[in-house]
């Protein structure tokens, strides 16, 4: 696989990212997969930005950007499947349980709510995984805006997740995300029902514009087991938000690659965002440049330049960034790793 990396992006790197990043980073939402979680003869949709890596992103692939894109950092990461209903669960498991190491490399397996608990038992302990990650295309009988978190996480699987101290990235649902009431209450409710079990809310709950996350971190702040992850938010005003008003030391980076390898920009328009691109696939609220009257680099790098410019704003110690990069990723996995003896 050609790694789409030009000079114009290594350059971002050297002039405005090389002095920032810390020596080691741990990416703490990844998707890779190979072609055993697809079923035979699967064909992407034609604007599925996996075409773009030959319709999968292996451990290797991922490797191959991170070494040319990051060629100074150690690199860690936490990883699970793609989430469509059409891959097979067990096989994504079992991929991402082949990869990780529970040192440098985690994994976590995907459930439906559909799954027996002894399937969702048997893909953690066979693959020797920290967590699982739900995803609302799995709950097929409401509507998409209708579905709540847990609908996602049946009461079964979290009682599994908490008494096993479990990790659980959530992409939270519904049209307002972060900002809608019944996510606000069901959050909370969720992290103090099961206080072992590790929440990591995804994509600072998939809160990309301003509006979108202002006053509505409190709940889980004083959630002591609630985690957020920065995959996909290139926002600095968001990420300054969330320094300053989550608990640090519960941050997590995370970039949500492969999609984080394609060329773009998420921006914020009228208390909405869309995610300007400068390759004609076909994600979340995308607006493609087709007249390529712009020039864009890696969604990767536009999401580390917004931490770096969240990070100057809210005065972040230089531990402190280390740690949003590594440390509280790096911690938090390990623990779970070594309570279910791991390691």
């Amino acid at each position: 696989m050609n790694v789409d990396c030009k000079q114009s992006d290594l350059a971002v790197y050297r002039t405005e990212l090389k002095v920032f990043l810390p020596e080691k980073i741990f990416d703490a939402h990844i998707h890779l997969f190979d072609g055993s979680c697809l079923p035979q003869g699967y064909e992407f949709p034609s604007k599925d930005c996996c075409l773009k890596f030959g319709g999968q992103f292996t451990l290797e692939n991922c490797l191959e950007y991170i070494r040319t894109m990051l060629p100074e950092q150690d690199f860690y990461l936490n990883s699970f499947g793609y989430p469509s209903p059409e891959f097979s669960l067990d096989a994504s498991a079992q991929y991402t349980g082949s990869i990780s190491d529970n040192k440098q490399y985690f994994g976590m397996a995907l459930v439906s709510p559909h799954d027996s608990i002894a399937s969702v038992q048997n893909r953690i302990t066979a693959n020797r995984l920290i967590g699982y990650k739900p995803y609302l295309n799995f709950v097929d009988w409401k509507k998409k805006d209708e579905i709540t978190i847990f609908d996602m996480l049946p009461a079964e699987q979290m009682e599994y997740a908490n008494t096993n101290g479990l990790a659980v990235t959530l992409h939270i649902p519904r049209p307002a995300r972060l900002a809608d009431p019944v996510n606000q209450q069901q959050m909370v409710e969720l992290c103090r029902r099961y206080p072992d079990a590790k929440i990591i809310f995804a994509h600072i709950g998939r809160a990309y514009y301003l509006q979108n996350v202002i006053g509505y971190l409190d709940g889980i702040a004083g959630c002591p087991n609630a985690y957020i992850d920065t995959a996909m938010v290139n926002h600095e005003g968001v990420l300054e938000y969330a320094f300053n008003k989550f608990p640090r030391e519960r941050i997590l980076f995370g970039s949500d690659a492969p999609i984080a390898m394609l060329r773009g920009k998420s921006v914020e328009i009228n208390n909405q965002y869309a995610y300007l691109m400068g390759e004609d696939y076909q994600i979340g609220n995308a607006i493609y440049d087709a007249g390529h009257t712009v020039e864009f680099t890696l969604f990767y790098y536009e999401q580390l330049r917004a931490v770096k410019l969240a990070a100057d704003r809210a005065k972040l110690s230089s531990a402190e960034v280390e740690n949003i990069f590594f440390g509280n990723a790096f911690r938090l996995f390990s623990q779970i790793a070594a309570k279910l003896k791991y390691i």
